[in-house]
C-alpha cells in the first residue's frame, strides 16, 4: 500500500471485491431475520397487524435513512460509513435479540433498517466512484445479484439456527455476527479510497460542493422524471413479492407449490443479472429498464385476466415466470441510474434523494396491496400495477435518452484495472 502515490487507478478486481464481499456477508445475516420476524414478534404479544408493522419496519427505516445516510458518506466517507453501520446493525440486532417487548423488538427492527440504507448507499456510491464507466452497468447489476444470493442463503441459515436451538430469536445473533465479520473484512481490505483516483475526467475541475436540499432542488426535474420511473420499477418489484403468494393462495394452491413456483421465478431472476448489465453496458440503460418495465406491466395486466379461468394454476405458474424474465432483465437499472445521474466528485447527495424515493416507493406497496385488494379485489390490484409499469416505461423511454449519454464502447471486462 505505501509504494501506492495518491491519484493510482485501482485494479477493478480490488474494486469489486472490497464492494462485494462485505455485501455478501451483511446480506446473509439479513437474510437471516426477514423470514423469522413475525414469528418473534407474535411470541411477544403482537397481533397480526402490529407484527405484520414490525416486519415492515425494516423497510421503512430503509426508506428514511436515506438522507442521513448520505450525510454520513459525504463526511466520513464509503468505507468508514459501512464500518459505521455494520457496528450500529450489531446494535439494532442486539436489542431485537434481547427484547422482552414489541416495542423494543421494533426499536431494533427499524434501527437495523435505517443501518442498512446507509450501507447500501455507501457500497453503490463506492462503485459510482471508482468503477469505470464502460463496466458501470455490469458492477451494479453484479452487486445486485450478490445481495440476492446472500439473501438466499440467509433464510437456509436461519432454517438451521432454529433447528439447532428451538428459539427464532437466536438469529439476531448471525446478523451480529455477520455484522462483525464486515467490519473485521472492511478493516483487513485495502482502504482504496486512501489511494485511488475517483472516477472523472482527469481534466475535471472539482465543483463546488452542494447540500443535499441544493441538489434536491438543481436536480428536481430529472428526479421527477426518472425517479418516478425508478420509483414504479421498486413498488411493481415489491408487488411481485407480496401478490404473488396472496395470489397462489387465493386459487387453491398449497403452501408448498406455490413456494416452489415463486423459487422457480426466483431462479430466473437471478440467472440474468449479470446478462442485464451487459445489455445496459453495449446498448444503454433504455434497452433493458423500458423493456424490464413494459414486461412487468403486461404480467400484472395478463395475471388479472386469469384468476377465474380454467387451468389458472398453470397460468399462475406461467404468468410467475413471465414477471421474474421481466425483472431479472432490468436487474441493476435502478442502482446504474442513479450513479450515472449522481455527480462522480461527490455522488452521496443525490444518491440519498433518489434512494429515498425508489426505497419509499417500495416501502408503501404493502399497504397500497392491502387496501386495493379489500376494496376491490386481487384481479383489479394486478391491473393497477399493470397499468403503473406501462406508464413508468413510458417514464423511461422517454427520458433515458435526454438524461443519460449513450454507453462508452465497451468490450471483456479488464480486472487489472489498466
Amino acid at each position: 500500500m505505501s509504494a501506492r502515490s495518491a491519484g493510482d487507478q485501482a485494479p477493478l478486481w480490488q474494486v469489486l471485491f472490497v464492494a462485494f464481499l462485505p455485501t455478501f456477508i451483511y446480506s446473509i445475516g439479513q437474510g437471516a431475520i426477514v423470514p423469522i420476524i413475525p414469528t418473534v414478534a407474535a411470541s411477544l404479544g403482537a397481533d397480526v397487524a402490529f407484527a405484520g408493522f414490525i416486519a415492515g419496519s425494516l423497510i421503512i427505516g430503509q426508506a428514511l435513512g436515506n438522507i442521513p445516510a448520505a450525510a454520513v458518506v459525504r463526511k466520513v466517507g464509503e468505507r468508514r460509513a459501512m464500518i459505521i453501520a455494520s457496528l450500529a446493525t450489531v446494535l439494532g440486532a442486539s436489542i431485537s435479540f434481547f427484547a422482552t417487548s414489541t416495542w423494543m423488538l421494533l426499536a431494533g427492527i427499524a434501527l437495523q433498517g435505517l443501518m442498512t440504507a446507509t450501507f447500501a448507499l455507501a457500497r453503490q456510491s463506492f462503485l459510482s466512484t471508482y468503477v469505470p464507466l464502460r463496466y458501470r452497468a455490469r458492477a451494479m447489476s453484479s452487486l445486485g445479484g450478490v445481495f440476492r444470493s446472500g439473501m438466499f442463503v440467509g433464510p437456509f441459515l436461519a432454517a438451521w439456527l432454529i433447528s439447532m436451538t428451538g428459539d427464532p430469536q437466536n438469529n439476531f445473533l448471525a446478523f451480529i455476527a455477520c455484522s462483525l465479520l464486515v467490519v473485521v473484512a472492511l478493516l483487513i481490505m485495502p482502504d482504496i479510497e486512501r489511494y485511488a483516483k475517483p472516477n472523472m475526467k482527469a481534466d475535471k475541475e472539482p465543483a463546488p460542493r452542494q447540500t443535499l436540499w441544493q441538489v434536491v432542488v438543481a436536480r428536481r426535474d430529472v428526479l421527477l422524471r426518472l425517479g418516478l420511473g425508478a420509483g414504479s420499477m421498486m413498488a411493481l418489484r415489491s408487488a411481485r413479492q407480496v401478490l404473488l403468494p396472496l395470489w397462489g393462495y387465493s386459487i387453491g394452491m398449497d403452501v408448498a407449490s406455490v413456494a416452489v413456483v415463486v423459487g422457480i421465478g426466483g431462479a430466473i431472476d437471478f440467472a440474468l443479472f449479470f446478462t442485464s448489465g451487459w445489455i445496459m453496458d453495449r446498448w444503454g440503460r433504455a434497452a433493458c429498464g423500458v423493456p424490464a418495465l413494459m414486461g412487468l406491466g403486461l404480467g400484472f395486466l395478463g395475471l388479472a385476466f386469469v384468476h377465474d379461468v380454467p387451468g389458472n394454476e398453470a397460468w399462475f405458474v406461467v404468468m410467475t415466470c413471465w414477471l421474474a424474465l421481466a425483472n431479472g432483465i432490468g436487474s441493476g437499472i435502478v442502482m446504474t441510474l442513479g450513479a450515472d445521474l449522481a455527480d462522480p466528485q461527490d455522488p452521496a447527495p443525490f444518491l440519498g434523494a433518489w434512494r429515498t424515493i425508489v426505497d419509499a416507493s417500495g416501502a408503501t406497496v404493502p399497504f397500497v396491496v392491502s387496501g386495493l385488494v379489500a376494496l376491490a379485489g386481487l384481479p383489479v390490484t394486478a391491473a393497477a400495477f399493470g397499468v403503473i409499469g406501462l406508464a413508468g416505461g413510458a417514464l423511461f423511454w422517454r427520458n433515458i435518452p435526454r438524461y443519460i449519454q449513450p454507453p462508452p464502447k465497451t468490450g471483456p471486462i479488464d480486472l487489472s484495472g489498466e
